[in-house]
C-alpha cells in the first residue's frame, strides 16, 4: 500500500503564513475546554461486544507540542481542543460527556433520573458515557431523551441509554417537529451516497497521525459501533412550547431549516442554563456541507440565533451546545451569540451583494474575507465549513448551480471532458509534463484541476493518478478545514491505492433502515425503484403491517413506486400482511419472500409473484462506488 509523503517546500512556506495571520491565543479556550473536569475512562477506550474498539482516543496521543508541518496549525490548535474527554460539570444539575464520540452528550439530572441529551453516533459510547456519570453521579434511570435535531450523530446511539423496555413504554423522546422525515431524507432516500462522501468528509478511513487523520473540526472522529432510530414520541412544534420533565422546566425554541431542516434550542430556567444544540459551536459550521445535505437557510440561521438572545441570553448563566464546550456568564454568551448571529448573515448577506455585481460563486469564494471583528475570534474560523463553500451554497440556494454562463450549460460528464482534453494538450505524457511542472512551483490547485481530466481519461494510468494523490495532499496538510483536509487526504489515499472492483454491491445503512417506521420505509423503497427497468409494468399491492395495524395501497406505474395509506384496491394483483421487521428485511434483502412465508411472518393472498417481480426491480446501491475515479 502506498502511503503519504512529506510536506513540501512551497506547504511549509504556507503553514508559516497562517502561523502569522491567526488570531492571539489567550489560553481561554483550553480553560474552557477543561473547566469542570469530574473523571474519565482511560484513553476514552470504548468496546463492541466482539472487543473490538469503536472509539479510542490513545489513537491521537501524537496531538501535542507545536504543530508539524504537515498539519495547518490553526487546525492543530482545535486538534488539542478536541482532544480533552471525559465527564465535566456544566452547572449543578447539568454534566456532558465530551470527546467519546464525534458529538457531546449531555445529562440532566431530574427528581428521579437523568433526561439524556443528544445521545451520540453508537450505542456502545453513549452506554459508556452513561456508565461514566452513573459512576460518578449516581445509578439512576434514564427518564427522558431529547434529539435536539436530525443528524445521526445525535440520536444514532439511542438505544445505548435506552433499553427495549423503556422503549416499548413509551418512555418520553422528544424532538423538534419534522425530525423523522429529516432523519430519513439525510440517512436513508440519500444516505448511501451522503454515507459514502462522509468517509471522505470525517476521514474515518485515514490511520490517525501528523500525515493522515488528526480532527474533524466539530470533534475528534466519529464512532464505529451500533446505530439505531427510535422515532420521537413527543415532537416540539412551537417557540414558547414547555414541558416539565421530571421535575425539569423545559423551554423549547423551535429553529427549522437553520444547521438542520428540524432543529431546536432550549433554555432550564431552574439551571439557568442555554442549550444551542448545533447553532452556534466553537468555529464556522456549513451551510452546504461536503458530504452533501440540503442547503441551509444562513438567513434563518441568524434571525434564530438573534431570537435566542432576546427570548434567553439575560437570564443564562452558562450556554452549552452538542459539540465542544460551554461559555459561562451572561456578558460572555451573549457576545459570542451576536458574532455568531453576525457571522451567517455577514456571509449571506455579502454573498448575494457581490452576486447582484454579476459576480459567479467562484468568482465570490475566491477572495471573500470576514471583517476584522469577526475574523479576529477562534469561534468563527472554518475548522468545519470554510467561507470558500459557504459562499457557494448561499449563491446556489438562491441562484442554482448555473452561473449564467451559457458554457457551463450542458458540460461534458468528467470521462467524456477528460478525453477531450487530454487530447487538446496533445496527449497523456504533455499533459503530465505541465502538470508537474505546477506542482514544482506550489501550485496545487491547478495540478488537480489539470491532472483530474487525464485520471477521468485513463484511470488505469497509475503516474497520473499519484500525481493527482501528491497535489491533492499538499492541499490536505495545508487546509484549516477538517473536512477539507479530510477529503483531500482520503482522495489521495484511494488514487494510490484503488480498491479492488467487487461482483456485486456492499450496501450500508441496515440498522437506521430496520428503525423506520412502515410509511418511511416504503418511502425509501420509491427511490431504489429501477424505473427503466420497470419500463411499462403495473403492480398493485394490498399492504397491511401487522404488528402497526397499518393499511397501505401500493402501486407501480409509469416507472414509479407510490403507497397512500389507508387506501386498498379491489382489484389487487396481490394482498399482503406482514411485520414491519419483515418488511425491513425484505427491503434490505436479508431474507426473501419465501423465507418470511415459512416465518409466518408473511402471508400473501392472490398472485405471489406481482411481490417478487417488484422486489426484483429494486436496485441495490454499492456504498463503495468511486468518487476520484470514474
Amino acid at each position: 500500500m502506498s502511503g503519504p509523503k512529506n510536506a513540501t517546500d512551497a506547504t511549509r512556506r504556507a503553514q508559516a503564513d497562517t502561523v502569522a495571520s491567526l488570531p492571539i491565543d489567550t489560553g481561554e479556550d483550553f480553560d474552557l475546554a477543561q473547566k469542570g473536569f469530574i473523571g474519565t475512562i482511560p484513553d476514552a477506550r470504548i468496546l463492541n461486544e466482539a472487543g473490538h474498539p469503536v472509539w479510542d482516543m490513545s489513537r491521537f496521543d501524537f496531538i501535542k507540542d507545536d504543530a508539524p508541518d504537515t498539519v495547518n496549525p490553526s487546525l492543530w490548535r482545535q486538534a488539542k481542543l478536541n482532544s480533552f474527554h471525559g465527564l465535566f460539570k456544566v452547572t449543578d444539575g447539568v454534566y456532558q460527556v465530551r470527546n467519546f464520540d464525534l458529538s457531546n452528550i449531555t445529562f440532566l439530572e431530574g427528581d428521579t433520573g437523568y433526561i439524556v441529551i443528544d445521545p451520540l453516533i453508537s450505542a456502545e459510547t453513549a452506554a459508556a458515557a452513561l456508565a461514566l456519570m452513573r459512576e460518578h453521579r449516581g445509578d439512576k434511570p434514564v427518564v427522558a431523551v431529547i434529539y435536539t435535531h436530525s443528524h445521526v450523530d445525535h440520536y444514532g446511539g439511542v438505544k445505548g441509554v435506552l433499553s427495549d423496555e423503556d422503549i416499548a413504554s413509551g418512555l418520553q423522546i422528544i424532538a423538534p417537529e419534522g425530525f423523522l422525515k429529516a432523519a430519513v431524507s439525510e440517512n436513508v432516500l440519500a444516505g448511501n451516497a451522503m454515507g459514502r462522501r462522509a468517509t471522505y468528509m470525517y476521514g474515518s478511513m485515514l490511520p490517525p497521525g501528523p500525515q493522515g487523520h488528526v480532527d474533524a473540526g466539530l470533534g475528534k472522529t466519529v464512532s464505529f459501533g451500533k446505530v439505531s432510530l427510535v422515532p420521537p414520541t413527543v415532537s416540539i412544534c412551537e417557540t414558547g412550547e414547555t414541558l416539565t420533565v421530571d421535575g425539569v422546566e423545559i423551554i423549547f425554541q423551535v429553529t427549522p431549516d437553520t444547521e438542520a431542516p428540524a432543529e431546536m434550542n432550549f433554555y432550564f430556567p431552574q439551571f439557568k442554563a442555554l442549550c444551542m444544540a448545533e447553532n452556534c459551536s466553537c468555529h464556522l459550521h456549513n451551510i452546504i456541507t461536503p458530504r452533501g445535505a440540503q442547503i441551509r437557510d444562513a438567513k434563518s440561521w441568524s434571525y434564530y440565533i438573534n431570537e435566542a438572545i432576546d427570548l434567553f441570553a439575560s437570564r443564562t448563566d452558562v450556554l452549552f451546545a452538542s459539540h465542544h464546550w460551554p461559555r459561562w456568564g451572561e456578558d460572555i454568551t451573549i457576545t459570542f451569540l451576536q458574532k455568531q448571529r453576525d457571522l451567517y448573515k455577514y456571509i449571506h448577506d455579502q454573498t448575494l451583494r457581490l452576486a447582484n455585481h454579476g459576480l459567479t460563486p467562484l468568482e465570490i469564494a475566491e477572495d471573500f474575507k470576514l471583517p476584522p471583528t469577526l475574523e479576529a475570534e477562534w469561534y468563527t474560523r472554518g475548522y468545519y465549513g470554510t467561507l470558500s463553500h459557504n459562499t457557494k451554497a448561499i449563491y446556489q440556494r438562491y441562484l442554482g448551480w448555473f452561473d449564467g454562463n451559457p458554457a457551463n450549460l450542458h458540460k461534458w460528464p468528467p470521462a467524456e471532458a477528460g478525453r477531450r482534453y487530454v487530447a487538446a494538450i496533445g496527449g497523456a505524457d504533455a499533459l503530465l509534463e505541465k502538470a508537474q511542472a505546477a506542482f514544482n512551483d506550489g501550485d496545487y490547485r491547478w495540478v488537480a484541476e489539470l491532472v483530474n481530466h487525464l485520471v477521468f481519461a485513463e484511470p488505469g494510468l497509475e503516474a497520473a493518478r499519484n500525481l493527482q494523490a501528491d497535489a491533492l495532499e499538499q492541499l490536505g496538510y495545508q487546509a484549516e478545514s477538517g473536512p477539507w483536509r479530510a477529503f483531500y487526504l482520503t482522495a489521495a489515499m484511494e488514487l494510490r491505492n484503488p480498491r479492488p472492483p467487487s461482483d456485486v454491491p456492499r450496501p450500508a445503512g441496515g440498522d437506521t433502515v430496520r428503525g423506520l417506521p412502515a410509511d418511511e420505509l416504503l418511502d425509501s423503497l420509491s427511490v431504489r425503484l429501477n424505473g427503466l427497468k420497470a419500463g411499462a409494468q403495473e403492480i398493485t399491492l394490498n399492504l397491511t403491517v401487522t404488528d402497526t395495524k397499518e393499511t397501505y395501497l401500493v402501486t407501480l406505474t409509469n416507472g414509479v413506486l407510490h403507497h397512500e395509506p389507508d387506501k386498498r384496491a379491489d382489484n389487487a394483483d396481490a394482498t399482503l400482511a406482514i411485520t414491519r421487521a419483515s418488511l425491513a428485511a425484505l427491503a434490505l434483502k436479508e431474507k426473501s419472500v419465501a423465507d418470511l412465508i415459512d416465518d409466518e411472518t408473511l402471508t400473501i393472498e392472490g398472485n405471489e409473484k406481482a411481490l417478487t417481480d417488484l422486489l426484483e426491480l429494486l436496485d441495490t446501491f454499492d456504498f463503495w462506488f468511486e468518487i476520484v475515479m470514474p
